[in-house]
């Protein structure tokens, strides 16, 4: 899989901010920052001056170079440019939501006044829909995609899923930004039950598309 700078300033362009962003608030950061907020948008947990600039730039490096590498290991490690466009999206999308996260933090520790409740289920709500606009882009690997046993046994199967998926993260998209914005107080419950009722859905809906493919395999058994 080929990597150019072309593909890769967008993701190494949200690290390096990340990275000068911290620098330049370190000097006059407290010696206690928040780290997380309960629904209510308050802080529940405040961490020093190190994990609070410095854990979520690091996170980022390390998903980067972790997702740099993953295809090398991938059994379908091919079919990745065929969609090697769409995988360095992927990998600037989580950079992005990374780096949104961290600008809140950020902006909390230099007493900035950050709308937390509504700030970062907007920021999950890009993310999501996101997700959405890249999904059925992706081609069958291992690691990347919406992978059960049926969707890599079938290609009509994860044509269809991913097809699925898109309209289903795009419209949790949707609802999520629109709970935000209206400053619903269980909005954190509400994505949660999405998450978890779109991937049961995607799930049951790519074994009843491998079932309806006459040139389906078994799951872990070649043609």
């Amino acid at each position: 899989m080929r990597r150019s700078w072309r593909t890769e300033w967008p993701s190494l362009g949200l690290l390096a901010a990340m990275i000068v962003l911290s620098a330049l608030a370190w000097p006059a950061a407290p010696d206690r920052i928040a780290v997380h907020w309960g629904p209510s948008g308050e802080p529940d947990r405040f961490g020093g001056r190190l994990e609070g600039l410095a854990t979520v730039p690091a996170a980022a490096v390390a998903l980067y170079v972790l997702m740099t590498v993953v295809p090398r290991f991938d059994p379908l490690r091919q079919n990745y440019a065929r969609f090697e466009g769409a995988y360095a999206g992927l990998r600037a999308l989580v950079i992005a939501f990374l780096a949104a996260l961290h600008a809140i933090v950020v902006a909390g520790a230099l007493g900035r006044r950050v709308p937390v409740s509504v700030a970062v289920p907007l920021v999950c709500a890009g993310l999501f829909a996101a997700i959405g606009g890249l999904l059925d882009r992706l081609q069958p690997t291992w690691f990347v995609g919406i992978r059960t046993p049926w969707t890599l046994s079938s290609e009509a199967s994860w044509v269809k899923t991913h097809r699925l998926g898109r309209r289903l993260f795009m419209a949790m998209g949707g609802a999520t930004g629109l709970l935000a914005v209206m400053r619903v107080p269980w909005v954190y419950g509400a994505v949660l039950g999405m998450l978890l009722g779109v991937s049961a859905l995607l799930i049951v809906y790519s074994y009843v598309a491998w079932k309806h493919d006459p040139h389906r395999t078994r799951p872990g058994i070649p043609p």
